[in-house]
């Protein structure tokens, strides 16, 4: 039990830098006594921790101090590896060296098993730098002046404070704060047609989980597929979002936003899919595929 609050206490001053005996004690639910009888068994073993008393006082590690590589078990070291050469997230990106100095360090010949990437199909040049001016702007808190196409087809200019890069059903997005709105909100990565880093820099906050992200309201939807269309449902929809019936027909159940995107995404289901809710749906999709089959009839 102690060797492995040991190595804990470690982990918590390489994140946390400085901090005091009793802030470990409460982490770790021991005493203060105890956690000194830890800090000078640590010191014994050769970590270079130390311990200041004071108003500013407090416990650290050496500047530099890094964890030797016996830290780390047989299969952690194979998940490190893994983890490198399976993402090919952006071209520019070269794990290679990488990972030759960490199979080295770790003695283990690891095998290139797997490949994700993440980049659109085609020409993979623009969205490489996209990513990678994001990813500065994030880790150096540098405001972005982004050219967006919304939901609702109007394009425009904004200038984000950009907090975070998630990859999520498919698509990458941008957690970021509007500067315009004044709130947070979630971009799609695809839709920023030309992005700018600006020389404006901002204070980091967390992106809140409750934020409202978005002005769409999203309403339940009740669409009807029959059976021979389980392929699509199942990589559109969550599996708790669709009930089938003993003849295999499917019907799905989900909260989306009612907008252009939807319009076309139900339409790319030509005749395979029924809307039974809302009635209103049914009667702009039917008036929709009635104008598509107007204009191109000749």
């Amino acid at each position: 039990m102690q060797e492995s609050r040991l190595f804990k206490i470690v982990y918590y001053l390489l994140d946390k830098g400085k901090v005091t005996a009793p802030e470990l004690a409460e982490k770790f639910e021991v005493s203060t006594r105890t956690i000194y009888r830890d800090i000078d068994a640590l010191s014994g073993a050769g970590i270079p921790i130390y311990a200041e008393t004071g108003r500013n006082g407090g416990i650290y590690l050496m500047n530099g101090f890094v964890l030797d590589k016996v830290v780390l078990s047989e299969e952690e070291k194979q998940e490190i590896l893994t983890a490198l050469q399976s993402i090919n997230t952006i071209q520019s990106v070269n794990n290679s060296q990488t990972l030759q100095k960490l199979s080295a360090m770790f003695n283990i010949n690891s095998e290139n098993w797997l490949e994700v990437d993440f980049s659109r199909w085609g020409d993979k040049e623009y969205d490489n730098e996209k990513f990678e001016l994001l990813k500065s702007a994030v880790v150096h808190c540098r405001n972005i002046k982004i050219h967006y196409a919304g939901s609702y087809g109007v394009t425009g200019e904004r200038i984000v404070q950009p907090l975070k890069l998630v990859y999520k059903s498919k698509a990458w997005y941008l957690k970021a704060f509007c500067t315009e709105k004044q709130d947070f909100r979630i971009f799609k990565l695809n839709r920023i047609l030309d992005l700018e880093v600006l020389n404006e820099s901002f204070q980091h906050r967390n992106f809140p989980e409750t934020a409202n992200t978005s002005n769409e309201e999203y309403n339940q939807i009740i669409l009807r597929f029959p059976q021979e269309m389980a392929y699509r449902v199942y990589d559109e929809f969550d599996k708790t979002q669709v009930q089938q019936d003993e003849n295999g027909g499917l019907t799905v159940y989900a909260n989306m936003p009612e907008d252009a995107w939807l319009t076309g995404f139900l339409l790319s289901f030509g005749t395979q899919v029924d809307i039974i809710s809302p009635v209103y749906l049914k009667e702009a999709i039917a008036k929709q595929a009635k104008l598509i089959y107007e204009k191109n009839k000749s």
